[in-house]
């Protein structure tokens, strides 16, 4: 692990890594345990794979914890989840603290169970002035929710005279999304070998480079952090450009 960390070039570190954590329930069945069971054992993933980033410099992390469709997964599987999430957000303040870690949330937060929302507000407080990177949790997070929730947004300022329809641009909207001042990832991690995308930040991965691991996630480590972030550094990243173009640029150029 040492020898990949080492590879990693700081100059071509992506600033913002994004993750689908995916196969907890598959991981478990192969166990021959209970779907909660992945869950719980996903957690180890999440703390290694935070530490990670933070060692190697990413600057923010977005883990897709709960999106609005799971909500349709049997009651006692969402239920478990909340307490477990409430749980990890107490227990894993530490790690947080150690590492300088600010977390941050996007989401409907006020459709969580109070109880839930409480525990993460609270650690969004607590941590709020720390600085090495920032971890985003998406919790009951779904993109089309959020460009809704951003198009409603626009569409109120114009109602009330504050915005005039040819105002409105990339920028305006982007401003309108949960992610608004973060910057879009320039990488995407998804685990279990699945090759989709889930209704996950479509709007901020327009030229975001993706990446699937065979690996169900709770077998995720840092090791296998580090091997994405060297596959993602041995990518040319173009933006609509030849690479011809691209080649006489000075800097990487980044997408509006």
């Amino acid at each position: 692990m040492t020898d990949l960390k080492s590879q990693i070039i700081p100059a071509k570190l992506p600033k913002h890594v994004a993750i689908i954590m995916d196969g907890n329930g598959r991981w478990a069945k192969s166990q021959g345990k209970a779907r909660i069971f992945g869950h719980t054992s996903a957690i180890q993933a999440v703390r290694e794979v935070t530490e990670g980033a933070a060692e190697i410099g990413v600057e923010y992390l977005t883990l897709y914890a709960f999106s609005t469709e799971n909500w349709a997964r049997p009651k006692f599987e969402v239920n478990a989840l909340m307490n477990l999430l409430v749980e990890t957000l107490s227990r894993e303040l530490d790690t947080l603290h150690k590492n300088n870690i600010r977390l941050q949330a996007i989401g409907n937060i006020d459709g969580l169970p109070e109880y839930t929302k409480k525990a993460l507000l609270a650690g969004i407080e607590k941590t709020k002035d720390y600085t090495r990177m920032t971890l985003i949790l998406a919790l009951n997070y779904s993109a089309k929710w959020e460009i809704l929730e951003a198009a409603k947004m626009i569409a109120t300022e114009v109602k009330n005279g504050l915005l005039s329809p040819d105002e409105i641009d990339e920028n305006v909207f982007q401003q309108a999304l949960c992610t608004h001042g973060v910057p879009d990832p320039e990488l995407l991690i998804r685990t279990s070998g699945e090759y989709r995308l889930s209704n996950f930040l479509l709007w901020q991965i327009a030229y975001t480079e993706l990446y699937f691991s065979p690996l169900f996630w709770p077998d995720f480590r840092k090791i296998d952090l580090f091997t994405a972030i060297l596959e993602f550094q041995k990518r040319e990243r173009r933006f609509g450009l030849t690479s011809e173009q691209q080649a006489l640029n000075n800097t990487p150029i980044q997408p509006h």
